[in-house]
Order: C-alpha cells, then structure tokens, then sequence
C-alpha cells in the first residue's frame, strides 16, 4: 500500500519503518528540514532500540522516504497517518494545533478518495474535528479513523512489530478493511484487530495509560507505607502479582514515573473529565502521588546528610526516565538533579544515552560523566535513577574504593541489600529497610 506518515516523531518514525518493512511503500513527511536530511542519512533524532537498522534497509531498498513535502506525500497515498505531536496546553488538556494543521493540509491536497488514520494521542472526539478541518478543503470523499499507538519506549519496535493487539475506531467497513489489511502482516500469531467506534478507540488509549499509571503509583505508596511498616515491598509485590486478577506488569516499586505518555496523558483525561462534568478523583491522586515520589531520592540523601547537602558531591546514574530510550521528558532523574542543585550541592551524572538530551536541560550546571565509575570519585554518595542494564551488576568494590563515603540510594532495587551490607555500604533503596554495612 502507499501510505504517509505525517511526523518524524518517536511514533511517526517507528510506524512508518515497521509499515515499510512489511513491504509497503511509506513516505514520512515532516516540516522540519534538518530532521528530514538527518533521517535521509540515516541520522535518527531519537535513540530506540532495532529502529536505525529498519530505517537504513528500508531506505536503501526504497519503500522508505523522508521528504519536507506533505501535501505530495498526501496526493501520492492512499493512507495518510496523522503521527504528530500533542503537547499539553497549560490546563492540562492536549493541543490539537498541530493535528489539526495535517487536517488542513490533507483536504487541500486530497485528489482522490483516501483514508486518514489518527495515530497521535487525542482526546475523545479529534477524529470529528480531524473529519470537519479536512471538510472544508475538499469535496473528495474520505474516511477518518482512530489508531492508538501502544508503544513503549525501548520496545518500540518489538510492540509494534507483535503487537498484544491492534485498536482500530472506525465508522465504515471500507476503512476497517483496509486498515485490517495493513495490520494483517503483524497479527499473524493470533493477536487481535479490535475494531470499535471512534470515541471508545480514542478512550482506549488514555484508559490504558492511566490504568498503568494508578498501577506505578499505587506501587509507589505501598513502598512508602513498607518502609514505614518494616515490611519488604520486593516480597509484597510477589504476593499480590500471583494473584491472577493482579498479575505482575507495573508492579516495581521506583522513583515516579515521567516520558512523554503517562503524565500528559493523565493530565488530558483529568481535563477531559472537568470539560464532561465528570471528575477523576483516582487519576488526581495518581498525579499527586507521582509528584511526591519524584522527590523520594532527594528525600532520602537528606536524611543521609542531615538536611545539609551544601558542599556534598553526589553522583547520579541514568537521567533518561526509563532505560533503553534518551528521553529525559518528566524524567524523575532531573528532579533529583534539580533538587540536589537547589540544595547546594555539586552533581556529576552519567546515562549511557541521555547524556545530551539531558544537557539539553541542565546545561553546565552539572559534571558529565562519560563512564558510570567517572562520575564516583570523591563523590560522597550514589543514586541510581534508571535501570540500565549496565547498572545491574557494577564492581562494588570499585564503587566502595572510589565514593568518599560508602552510600547507595537506589530509586529502582537493582541490588540485594543483604549483599552490600556484607561488602560494607550503606545500601537505601525504594520499600525495603535499610541495609548498613560496616567495613
């Protein structure tokens, strides 16, 4: 099939090399010139797991293109992807501007009927809005659906590729049909197509987000009240994922979550709601509870110290809000960062992707460590923010021999408290009690 896909975003690059690695032939158009030479060179914006490959084969192969010209990219397909950004507006609620403007754009260049599919995260009733805008520029006949992404960042790629399921609002059997038919090749496996109406696939996707997010949360304060108690989160957490109505997904415990999703999209539902009358106490809670868990590691070091971090240096692994992605958007690792400058003291950070998305926002205010040991030396205490693999079993007795003092504040349980008091550290992670060695 010929299929655009407007924005070279995280989600617009992912869709349309999947899209073009099936055998489809895929234009992905963006206004922006720089993005578009990088990605004709293979030079990607964002850094995601298996994605450069499937951009730089597809590109040579030729069902892959990057150009600066939406509306000929509209004029050549049959499908048009709307994959742009929608950054929350002050209140809260999502900004459409740029939805909108791909709205525009495709009715002034629709010569023949198409098929216009909502990728981007919108709320309820921005199909509608999509459907008017482009009406007003054209008497060609189209149809308008909503296509939720599920991506996780890190994973982006493998979700896309095997999907648990595809979530498809449409209004017409013509646009179910081929939408179906490009999904077939990535449902093969036997996961479903879930095809329903336009507002509940537009509700769908901000269900599951807030849903994962009063999980993260919900988590996150029972690691409070286990820390309080004397209880063991690690072993809570066991018990209750056993249980079949439970499971385990999103059940580790950690210092609040961020990224692009879970916080805006928590925010446009919580607005939803107020614009409908309807008020999302549980979601209002879940956001104030995250607010307060990004600020847990601070917390925790002031203790250590006293409430006297002034003149300390601390050393902070990982400032992307997960691992496996650059991203630093809402990250919990900047809000430590933040707080621990507030507070006076000198910090030395090491992320083994985000080091310039994060510079991005902290400029010179900070010590980049281009290695995690290099940013240890002297330091008087470590926090580990984000799980990156390479965190998971560093040489202890390296990071003993080179930290001032022998203290670990850990937002994401990596390591056995048991084990690092043995080898004398001081070891404070998120639920469990205190581990304190002595050398």
């Amino acid at each position: 099939m010929n299929v655009a896909v407007v924005g070279t975003g995280y989600v617009g690059l992912v869709v349309g090399a999947c899209l073009a690695e099936t055998g489809n032939d895929v234009i992905c158009a963006d206004v922006d010139a720089q993005k578009i030479a990088d990605l004709r060179e293979n030079r990607l914006p964002i850094y995601e797991p298996g994605l450069e490959p499937l951009v730089s084969r597809n590109q040579r192969g030729g069902r892959l293109q990057f150009s600066t010209e939406v509306g000929a990219a509209v004029e050549r397909s049959d499908i048009i992807v709307i994959a742009v950004g929608t950054p929350p507006d002050e209140d809260g609620s999502a900004d459409l501007q740029h939805v909108l403007e791909v709205a525009r754009t495709i009715g002034r260049h629709m010569n023949r009927p198409k098929v216009v599919v909502t990728k981007s995260t919108v709320p309820v009733g921005t199909a509608e809005l999509v459907r008017a805008e482009i009406a007003k520029h054209t008497r060609v006949a189209f149809q308008v659906c909503s296509n939720p992404e599920f991506l996780k960042e890190g994973a982006a790629v493998e979700d896309f590729m095997k999907p648990d399921r595809v979530v498809v609002g449409v209004d017409s059997q013509e646009a179910a049909q081929l939408i179906g038919e490009l999904y077939a090749p990535f449902v093969r496996t036997g996961n479903p197509i879930v095809f329903m109406d336009i507002p509940s696939a537009e509700m769908t996707k901000y269900a599951a987000n807030a849903m994962l997010a009063s999980r993260v949360s919900f988590m996150n304060q029972i690691a409070r009240l286990c820390e309080a108690v004397g209880a063991d989160v690690t072993q809570v957490r066991k018990g209750i994922g056993t249980d079949r109505r439970i499971g385990t997904a999103f059940l580790f415990p950690g210092p609040g979550y961020g990224g692009s999703c879970f916080p805006k999209d928590v925010k446009a539902l919580i607005r939803t709601g107020e614009t409908k009358g309807v008020s999302l106490d549980i979601l209002k809670a879940v956001e104030a509870a995250n607010e307060r868990q990004k600020r847990v590691l601070f917390d925790k070091l002031m203790r250590h110290f006293d409430n006297k971090l002034r003149g300390e240096t601390i050393a902070v692994w990982g400032l992307a809000f997960k691992a496996e992605t650059d991203d630093v958007r809402e990250s919990p690792a900047l809000v430590l960062v933040e707080a621990l400058l507030d507070a006076g003291a000198t910090v030395r950070v090491h992320d083994p992707a985000a080091l310039e998305t994060a510079r991005r926002h902290l400029g010179d205010r900070v010590t980049y460590a281009a290695h995690a040991y290099d940013a240890l030396a002297g330091a008087a205490a470590l926090a580990i923010v984000t799980e990156w693999l390479e965190y998971r079993n560093p040489d202890f007795a390296k990071i003993k021999q080179l930290l001032a003092r022998p203290l670990i504040v850990d937002g994401r349980n990596l390591y056995d408290p048991e084990r690092l008091a043995r080898l004398g550290l001081t070891y404070d992670s998120i639920g469990r009690q205190r581990a304190c060695g002595s050398s």
